[in-house]
């Protein structure tokens, strides 16, 4: 996809003030509103301007927007990082909540064409792989709510028995001459063991700080579990492949298995096939109920290297009479 200089659009400076950038919007939005201009290709312009102002307007999307750095350029081919949205803390609603969709563009109305309230539908697949419903900052607008969320990344471990660690959020704030500060700030927290996927993690009182003595919002971390080079994580249960030996396969075996708990012995039966799982009950994530580990079996060959393999295998070639793709002939 193609990556939007969205200061480059309203035509602004990465220093605008907020008004500076709501005053840029309003005149473009006169010059391009399709129901009223004359101008070549208005109402993709108005889009675009459209789709700039959603960014700059919101201090959260627009921090998030400046960290990627100005050296883009409109045009240039992108991505985003893959660690896009950590660290930040941001209001609304829930992370990963979709956006609510209009019906189409908004019209002039009782707002002309300086309305400032529009469907996002027909952004650009830009702004959705950033801002939109899958995205960290996905939770809809924001609207003043005491309450604020933020993601964590948690080791498979940590959710497996809990932990206590510290985060550092940044908050994008508006001083009072209209620009933008991200501050950083701390929180520990305490992670319970068993969180899932998604879970959300909820730290009573900070939040959005209330107004004149008002109570305090609460912060709510959103758990994301990252990818372990072990176990393939789906709810509560885990997977591992395990290596087997051919004669552990065919003749069974007790072999030694880890678990997010500890290794345990389990038992192989005669006869298992390379991509059968077994199950260990309540070996995955802690829960009510707690999840399960699978095991999903390998037959891994021992290599041909030396003359004494290649005469082994020779001989079971001559003795066994195997033939794996029998059912493969009419």
């Amino acid at each position: 996809m193609e990556y939007r200089d969205y200061y480059q659009i309203l035509g602004v400076q990465r220093t605008a003030t907020a008004d500076a950038i709501k005053t840029a919007y309003r005149r473009l939005a006169r010059k391009y509103h399709p129901d009223v201009s004359k101008e070549a290709d208005a109402e993709a312009h108005f889009k675009e301007v459209q789709e700039a102002y959603e960014v700059l307007k919101d201090p959260e999307k627009r921090a998030a927007y400046d960290q990627l750095g100005a050296e883009w350029k409109s045009g240039q081919q992108f991505r985003p990082p893959p660690d896009w949205g950590n660290g930040f803390e941001f209001g609304g609603g829930a992370p990963g909540a979709r956006h609510g969709r209009g019906s189409g563009r908004a019209r002039g109305g009782s707002g002309g064409p300086e309305q400032e309230a529009f469907a996002e539908e027909g952004f650009s697949d830009f702004f959705s792989s950033l801002f939109g419903g899958g995205s960290p900052f996905g939770g809809g607008a924001h609207h003043g709510g005491r309450d604020h969320h933020a993601r964590i990344d948690l080791e498979l471990e940590q959710a497996f028995r809990g932990a206590t660690t510290t985060l550092e959020l940044k908050r994008p704030e508006v001083k009072s001459d209209g620009t933008l500060e991200v501050r950083t700030h701390t929180v520990r927290v305490t992670i319970p063991a068993g969180v899932a996927e998604g879970q959300l993690i909820r730290l009573a009182g900070q939040g959005e700080p209330g107004g004149e003595g008002g109570r305090a919002g609460d912060l709510y971390l959103e758990a994301h579990i990252l990818p372990h080079r072990l176990y393939q994580l789906e709810g509560r249960d885990v997977t591992l492949t395990l290596p087997v030996a051919p004669w552990e396969a065919a003749l069974g075996a007790s072999v030694t298995v880890p678990t997010l708990g500890g290794a345990v012995e389990m038992q192989i039966p005669a006869g298992a096939q390379s991509g059968q799982k077994l199950r260990l009950r309540g070996r995955g994530l802690p829960g009510q109920p707690a999840g399960d580990e699978y095991v999903q079996l390998k037959v891994v060959l021992p290599p041909a290297t030396t003359a004494d393999a290649r005469a082994l295998y020779a001989d079971m070639k001559s003795k066994l009479g195997f033939n794996p793709r029998a059912d493969l002939t009419e």
